[in-house]
């Protein structure tokens, strides 16, 4: 076949049976990395928030298969695990209720208004005559330290808070340390830590106000106090 400028065109038929032309594999890829690396293919590409929320849930996805796979059952128990541990947390929640981060012994035992510990066994007895457990076991603990007041086994001190007072009870009627302290933790929970006192709780209170309203003090402190001079006199002479 001839050109209209008479040339021939064998030349290029004998280059088309020529080998092609290749180039090495580190050259090559390079270029394409420069080629695909041009902003006009990366148009259209999920931005950075997009890509870690497709690279979460990829993860949870796999996660969760790896979970289904170990649990007996499958899916369907591990689904039934997840709600039974829900299930439990709302529980303990409603029970305990929300924890607050305030001591609980910061605030006093008393507020402003002075009264006897009839007057609180009174307001006791009638909160927990209409279900108010609440206000029952305040009221109950208040009477239990005013009547030690009152009996002179405490000293009247309003800014003081129900931790002390049980401590300080406990010294003078040691038998019963340990049901002060948790008639005390009973009264911190209902008052700052947010939970529900219940009747059994109260009855508890109420039961012990009346084992120390029959308990006589521990003298031996008192009486060591006594014997001392004594002694150092006898000893002069």
């Amino acid at each position: 076949m001839l050109r209209a400028d008479g040339t021939s065109v064998l030349s290029s038929a004998r280059s088309a049976d020529e080998p092609p032309v290749t180039i090495p594999r580190a050259p090559a890829r390079e270029a394409a990395r420069r080629e695909l690396s041009k902003r006009m293919y990366h148009e259209n590409d999920p931005n950075l928030l997009q890509r870690a929320l497709d690279a979460f849930w990829d993860w949870l996805d796999k996660l969760f298969n790896a979970a289904s796979t170990a649990t007996p059952g499958g899916t369907l128990g591990l689904v039934v695990i997840i709600l039974a541990v829900v299930a439990i947390l709302a529980a303990l929640w409603w029970r305990l209720g929300t924890p607050r981060r305030q001591p609980t012994s910061s605030a006093t035992l008393f507020d402003d208004r002075p009264r006897s510990a009839a007057d609180h066994r009174a307001a006791a007895e009638a909160h927990a005559a209409q279900g108010h457990w609440n206000q029952a076991v305040q009221e109950r603990m208040r009477a239990l330290v005013r009547a030690l007041e009152e009996r002179a086994l405490l000293d009247v001190r309003p800014g003081r808070t129900a931790d002390e007072a049980a401590a300080e009870a406990g010294r003078a009627l040691p038998a019963h340390t340990d049901r002060l302290r948790a008639a005390a933790r009973d009264f911190d929970d209902v008052t700052y830590g947010g939970r529900s006192a219940t009747e059994q709780s109260y009855h508890r209170i109420a039961e012990l106000d009346r084992d120390l309203e029959r308990t006589k003090p521990q003298l031996a402190a008192s009486s060591a106090h006594s014997t001392a001079p004594n002694a150092r006199q006898g000893a002069a002479e």
